[in-house]
């Protein structure tokens, strides 16, 4: 089992960036994909991006492609989501997930077995 923390989330202007960070515990990290969702309310939790066990192999959702950066550090049991150019349609709470895997990289909610309890991250115009 691993435990997830994040942090990093906070109120910024369009155009502002943020880092988002997701601290693991537990097992050991690099065996686990890790994604990034996040959730507005009144929506269902969305895809942003994951991430391979190697940090080799990355997706993203369309709606974020080019502003969004995903990465992990396996020596620190840390993953990071680097928010560029943000919009106030990124409002939501943002959560990592973990998956036990080094061939699979979920791009749904139900691909992971593990979750943050998610950190919030409020755009203004």
């Amino acid at each position: 089992q691993v435990q997830l923390v994040e942090s990093g989330g906070g109120l910024v202007q369009a155009g502002d960036s943020l880092r988002l960070s997701c601290a693991a515990s537990g097992r050991t990290f690099s065996n686990y994909a890790m994604g990034w969702f996040r959730q507005a309310p009144g929506k269902e939790r969305e895809f942003v991006a994951a991430i391979s066990w190697s940090g080799i192999s990355t997706y993203y959702a369309d709606s974020v492609k080019g502003r969004f950066t995903i990465s992990r550090d396996n020596t620190k049991n840390t993953g990071n989501l680097q928010l560029n150019s943000l919009k106030p349609g990124d409002t939501a709470v943002y959560y990592c997930a973990a998956r036990p895997s080094t061939t699979v990289v979920p791009r749904t909610p139900e691909g992971y077995r593990y979750w943050g309890q998610g950190t919030q991250v409020t755009v203004s115009s």
